[in-house]
């Protein structure tokens, strides 16, 4: 376990806070409150590589086996420590000490982990123990890249009668920027079919993460294509909760992280009223 002295902060969100395999605590600008993240991916490997990623020697791959014996235990003993222990009072700021979700999230995409399936229902096994969690947020941070498995569907299922929701990652609209941005060569086509399927589970709200490349912002091709984009899901009745819109708060760890810079906070206000108006609600973090 961390030093009694260090607090956590919006800006830390190291895996091994808690010094545990799986299960780490962050201080969520986004929720608010303590997200309790579940790191599926301690091989720091994942099936894309955003230039904004804050993992440390990233690497393209999946989540290795998972430990599920490992992980309940890490997930009830830090559970048990937020609610009947000391750990709020020692590491957590006064105005965040209220649990706020378990977030699949960590060093990887999360949907990579075979046991996807078994995970969801893992966490819902725990939970009904806690009686004061029974109505904590269950959130998916992922890329949707492999929504199209059944396990994943399966999990997004559960998820969804967990109070679930999902984070699906959507940075940019064209081809070449999502090349730049994030390494993958998804297409268009494929992340509407994903979205799609997500939406059909599970609540699922879109994650766009804005930053100056080089000095610049997105320039007007490729917001005017994002939000083309956003058109043609409510076009086909693709049911969006809402656009999580956010800039850069941590440092890169990747070898792009010289040309990363923030945009300023009244440039992602205005991004975000163009969504705004469009229909959808949005929310900003800076």
């Amino acid at each position: 376990m961390q030093s009694d002295s260090k607090r956590l902060n919006t800006t830390d969100h190291s895996r091994d806070s808690a010094g545990l395999t799986y299960v780490y605590p962050v201080v969520s600008r986004r929720s608010g409150g303590v997200s309790i993240g579940i790191n599926l991916n301690p091989n720091n490997a994942c099936n894309w590589r955003c230039i904004y990623c804050q993992v440390p020697d990233l690497r393209r791959g999946s989540a290795p086996q998972i430990d599920l014996i490992k992980l309940e235990a890490e997930l009830r003993f830090f559970l048990d420590d937020l609610i009947n222990g000391n750990f709020m009072h020692q590491h957590v700021p006064p105005g965040a000490r209220k649990i706020h979700d378990i977030a699949l999230s960590g060093n990887g995409e999360p949907t990579s982990a075979k046991e996807f399936e078994q995970i969801i229902e893992l966490i819902s096994n725990i939970i009904k123990d806690f009686a004061t969690l029974k109505n904590l947020k269950l959130v998916l941070i992922t890329n949707g890249s492999l929504i199209h498995r059944s396990s994943v569907q399966a999990g997004l299922e559960r998820m969804a009668q967990l109070n679930g929701e999902v984070w699906f990652k959507f940075d940019r609209a064209l081809a070449e920027e999502r090349q730049r941005i994030n390494n993958t060569t998804i297409s268009l086509n494929k992340i509407r079919q994903h979205l799609r399927i997500a939406t059909s589970l599970c609540p699922t709200w879109l994650q766009t993460c804005v930053f100056q490349l080089d000095g610049k912002p997105p320039e007007e091709t490729a917001i005017n294509a994002y939000l083309n984009f956003i058109k043609t899901l409510q076009d086909e009745d693709i049911p969006l909760e809402g656009v999580l819109l956010y800039g850069i708060a941590r440092p890169s760890l990747q070898p792009e992280a010289v040309r990363i810079s923030p945009v300023s906070e009244s440039w992602l206000v205005a991004y975000g009223e163009k969504i705004k108006a469009l229909g959808l609600p949005v929310k900003v973090h800076c």
